[in-house]
């Protein structure tokens, strides 16, 4: 769009600032200044992160001031760093930034809901960066960039340069620094684009329930009744991305959302799809978003039809596509929709215990929200032989930065007060464990119970309780056979099942010893009962 803009309020002293400029322009520069840069057949953008692949959680740092130190949840999701260091790194960053020919600057916002928006600034060496964050904020109109004003938070991307491993507090070469009273980030030593993604959900996350506002990290989507909003929350593998993408069902977003007082909303512009294995069969609507303005990263393609083989994990298994709401085929504009009817954890559970579908009471999803459970399987991770249990606080510690609790008792309020009904799916193991026996449900099976979730198919169906895990198992589900709703049923030896379930309920058990304190007598009493709880 070709704006000026002055950024003397961030220390950049660069003449050459290309702000919000076109896609094609993007593609441009990087073909001329970002090597490993190509287009593809279809016209997206082939990119490398360099030598990180994926974020870099043990480097991230948020800096403590009296403002939010009661605040933050503080631990190794949110490790604290000093205000001198920060200006150190700040420094660093912004001297490093003024030594580049040309610099993009890229003003958009977070948050669809005007009443709740924050507006972003990224500062960023590299067009990969800037378009990258093109797609992912929301795009403002020429009017809106016009009166844009200052920024209430600003991105510095010096990710080329090393953080000083001899700076107090630095663990590695990389840094990414978070400073909620002067509203600005700095990354130093990465140039995986996700951090800047992750970077501004992390500040939504913090402002947010000072609102009154639910910060979430799912998907959400809606059906041709505008009160049919679902939402689903769930770790990687566990299919948030794949069943919010319905042909049938309007998308909202697929990864980060808010819920306020007059529905929810999409905080982003764009969608960030994992593209490892990615099909037109199984993923046609992802698939066919990947065109001329989509981002690629690290994806192999032949060098000749410039066609991208997604099986190509040789650079990394963490391959992904960028590219702006759009392009999903049913996305809704804006991405605003009303209050949820139905809440949905996603979960893979390679130990084959729990149901593909149970009805979950209020308390019992507040411990199911605060566990997070998934589980990684044999072969996913060097030294993993056996089914292991992974438990991420409200489907996402990693962005966390009130203690989880806060955000469970806002959920629990949010479901009461607008009756929405809280269901567990298991996308993972049935009729045994993973490697003996087991096999992962269906997704043809699990595309029906979501669509009876979504049609109300299962709100007055029987039920049975589960031993240990205490919610309702629903004993019919159209389309999907009976017997592989009962996972005890399913197993070849019915005792095997019960001693897996043991294990798993103490897994959940000894997870959740560290909220206990924060956490009220009737949600620690809705979680599994063995041992001595039985």
């Amino acid at each position: 769009m070709g704006n000026k803009v002055d950024l003397s309020k961030q220390k950049i002293s660069v003449e050459n600032i290309i702000r919000n400029p076109s896609p094609a322009r993007f593609y441009e520069d990087a073909i001329k200044y970002d090597p490993g840069s190509a287009i593809t057949d279809t016209g997206a953008l082939v990119v490398r992160s360099g030598k990180r692949t994926g974020r870099s959680p043990a480097d991230k740092r948020v800096v403590n001031t009296p403002e939010i130190e009661k605040d933050v949840w503080w631990g190794n999701v949110n490790i604290a760093l000093d205000e001198h260091t920060f200006d150190i790194n700040h420094q660093r960053a912004t001297d490093y930034l003024n030594t580049r020919e040309r610099l993009y600057v890229i003003d958009g916002f977070a948050g669809w809901d005007p009443n709740y928006r924050l507006k972003v600034r990224i500062i960023a060496e590299r067009p990969y960066h800037g378009l990258f964050m093109h797609n992912m904020l929301i795009r403002p109109t020429a009017e809106e960039l016009e009166n844009f004003g200052e920024p209430d938070f600003v991105v510095y991307n010096a990710g080329k340069f090393p953080a000083n491993r001899f700076t107090e507090g630095m663990t590695s070469d990389a840094s990414v620094d978070v400073n909620f009273k002067r509203g600005e980030m700095v990354i130093l030593g990465t140039e995986y684009a996700g951090e800047m993604k992750k970077g501004i959900f992390t500040v939504m996350h913090y402002l947010m329930p000072k609102k009154n506002v639910l910060s979430m990290h799912c998907s959400a989507n809606e059906g041709e009744d505008p009160e049919d909003v679902a939402l689903f929350f769930g770790l990687s593998g566990t299919g948030k991305t794949t069943l919010s993408a319905d042909h049938s069902r309007q998308l909202i977003g697929d990864d980060e959302h808010c819920w306020s007082e007059d529905g929810v909303f999409n905080i982003e512009g764009g969608c960030y799809a994992k593209t490892i294995n990615l099909s037109e069969e199984k993923e046609p609507e992802i698939y066919n978003a990947i065109k001329f303005g989509t981002v690629l990263e690290n994806v192999g393609y032949d060098s000749d039809t410039r066609k991208v083989d997604y099986d190509d994990v040789s650079i990394t298994q963490n391959t992904r596509a960028s590219y702006p709401i759009e392009f999903i085929s049913n996305s809704k504009i804006p991405c605003t929709a009303g209050h949820p009817k139905n809440i949905i954890f996603l979960t893979y559970d390679a130990f084959g215990v729990l149901p593909p579908v149970s009805k979950l009471s209020p308390e019992q999803a507040m411990y199911h929200f605060i566990s997070g459970y998934t589980a990684k399987v044999a072969g996913t991770e060097v030294g993993i032989t056996e089914p292991e249990a992974t438990f991420s606080a409200c489907f996402g510690a990693a962005f966390l930065v009130w203690p989880p609790a806060k955000y469970a008792e806002m959920l629990a309020e949010k479901m009461r007060t607008h009756n929405a009904k809280a269901w567990l799916v298991n996308t993972g193991i049935t009729g045994g464990a993973y490697g003996k026996g087991g096999e992962r449900i269906n997704l043809k099976n699990t595309r029906a119970i979501i669509n009876a979730i979504h049609e109300g198919k299962l709100n007055d169906v029987d039920t049975v309780e589960d031993e240990v895990f205490g919610f309702q198992i629903p004993t019919s589900c159209p389309e999907v056979p009976s017997e592989i709703l009962q996972p005890r049923n399913s197993w070849s030896n019915a005792g095997e099942y019960d001693a897996q379930a043991e294990k798993l309920g103490k897994l959940f058990q000894k997870n959740f010893d560290k909220y206990k304190a924060e956490s009220s007598k009737e949600i620690i009493q809705a979680g599994p009962k063995v041992g001595a709880e039985v």
